[in-house]
């Protein structure tokens, strides 16, 4: 049973004439099914069998669950992580007519580029045209799109940039498009200290660490983003091996320095980027989620981001959940994306 407080924080004003509601929730309880590790798939379930698909640049592996003909939803997994943040979600939507799609991103488990010259992108434009290349290789005209970290951003990119094609969009942390040009100013240093990997990540030193480290590095992001998360050694592995890409070094330190403005773009997606610059509202109904406990993002009011939401916007904090959301708290990552399905 959750019992849930809603707190409408008024209207705030995205432009002349124009107002938004924001509405706050924070989940005060947990359901016995969220707060039972019995109730979780085993850390031996994985998603399979996988299907592969050539997308624009990528063959991209994914995971499809769910009703050919159901409404689409898009699940986009973050760093370092992978599809297997959506083990239990995926099947919650699928069971209630969903059409599920879990993909690995680009320099994650099989997915690959289909040209050795495609440059190794892992800017925001990149995960997000990813996205979008995906779903028209599939023939889905529109969809759910939901995610968190890197995911987030992709299906935050493609709620602002390809309104017609969302249906909605389910994002942990809020608004996740990077303002690339103010990135250099300075956050408070209780928020810097969380983002050393960022920074390791931006000398050659910390670009051989994580071609040698890559599985050590990944642990310890897990223990400090979701400190109330207790995963097991099988669990963390079922997701690590997806970081043996060949690939994975060179897109996640791409990502990590072109967020700062250190490293040029891929010329393709130079368009993508210029509009993202603009930092474009998101008009699509939207549910943002954060976790209590998550180390890396403290969780927020929403206030913030909420003149980034023209449309109906509704902002949830879930106590205890860490910064891997859907893997921590799927009951209610699933929940937010049926309430969009549903309209």
């Amino acid at each position: 049973m959750t019992f849930p407080q809603r707190l409408h924080a008024g209207f705030a004003s995205s432009g002349p004439g124009h107002a938004i509601l924001l509405e706050i929730t924070r989940e005060f309880a947990v359901t016995e099914e969220t707060a039972s590790p019995a109730s979780r798939v085993a850390s031996s379930k994985r998603l399979e069998p996988l299907r592969q698909i050539d997308a624009g640049v990528l063959s991209i592996a994914y995971y499809e669950a769910g009703p050919p003909d159901g409404p689409a939803v898009m699940l986009m997994h973050g760093f370092p992580y992978d599809i297997h943040s959506y083990v239990d979600v995926a099947p919650k939507l699928a069971a209630q007519g969903c059409r599920v799609i879990v993909p690995y991103l680009r320099g994650y488990g099989p997915t690959r580029f289909r040209d050795p010259a495609t440059p190794r992108s892992g800017e925001q434009a990149a995960v997000g045209a990813d996205m979008m290349a995906l779903i028209d290789a599939l023939g889905i005209r529109r969809a759910v799109f939901a995610g968190y970290d890197w995911g987030g951003r992709a299906a935050c990119v493609g709620a602002a940039l390809w309104p017609e094609r969302c249906i909605g969009l389910v994002c942990v942390n809020s608004y996740l498009i990077q303002d690339i040009a103010n990135a250099m100013v300075p956050m408070h240093p209780e928020r810097e200290v969380a983002l050393w990997y960022q920074y390791y990540f931006q000398l050659d030193r910390g670009r051989a660490g994580l071609a040698a480290n890559r599985r050590e590095i990944a642990r310890i992001l897990w223990k400090q983003w979701s400190p109330n998360w207790a995963f097991d050694d099988a669990c963390f592995e079922r997701t690590a091996v997806a970081h043996d890409n060949p690939d994975y070094v060179g897109v996640v330190i791409h990502s990590y320095r072109h967020r700062f403005g250190l490293a040029e773009g891929d010329p393709q997606y130079a368009d993508i980027q210029r509009r993202l610059t603009a930092l474009p509202p998101i008009t699509v109904p939207s549910i943002t989620l954060d976790g209590a406990g998550d180390g890396v993002a403290p969780a927020s009011d929403g206030a913030v981001s909420a003149s980034k939401f023209t449309g109906r916007r509704v902002h949830r904090v879930v106590p205890r959940v860490g910064h891997n959301l859907p893997q921590e708290a799927p009951e209610a990552f699933a929940a937010a994306v049926m309430e969009l399905v549903r309209g």
